[in-house]
């Protein structure tokens, strides 16, 4: 079995995982896991915040371009909430230390890429008869 995996631009092989122009031999491969980062909640909502206290001021001093600035950036902070991803990425830890080698908002596709390279591993360190 020459290559077990070959999806979307990511390879393993017997002997390493190629990943976004990375090549990451397996027997420098310690182990690899799936880690997933949310959506950024602070920068939203402070841009909306912001937003909202600009939209106030400018209907208290009676400012059509404070309402409307104010109420515009709040749909920006609405916007950036809206349009994150929960991304996922596969980290792999050598003994130089961890790296991303891989991020993508699929997890399944994540996790198969992990689980072929611990079988790539495990076929590499079982005895050949």
């Amino acid at each position: 079995m020459e290559t077990p995996f070959n999806d979307r631009g990511v390879s393993v092989t017997r002997n390493a995982l190629s990943a976004a122009g990375q090549v990451f031999p397996l027997r420098d491969i310690l182990d690899v896991q799936v880690v997933t980062v949310q959506k950024n909640k602070v920068l939203p909502s402070t841009i909306s915040l912001i937003g909202l206290a600009g939209a106030i001021a400018g209907a208290i001093l009676h400012s059509p371009a404070g309402i409307v600035c104010g109420t515009m950036l709040a749909v920006v902070g609405w916007l950036t909430w809206a349009t994150q991803d929960i991304t996922h990425r596969l980290m792999v830890q050598t003994a130089n230390g961890e790296r991303e080698a891989l991020s993508s908002i699929d997890r399944e596709f994540v996790e198969r890429v992990a689980a072929a390279v611990h079988e790539a591993k495990a076929a590499a360190a079982a005895p050949t008869a």
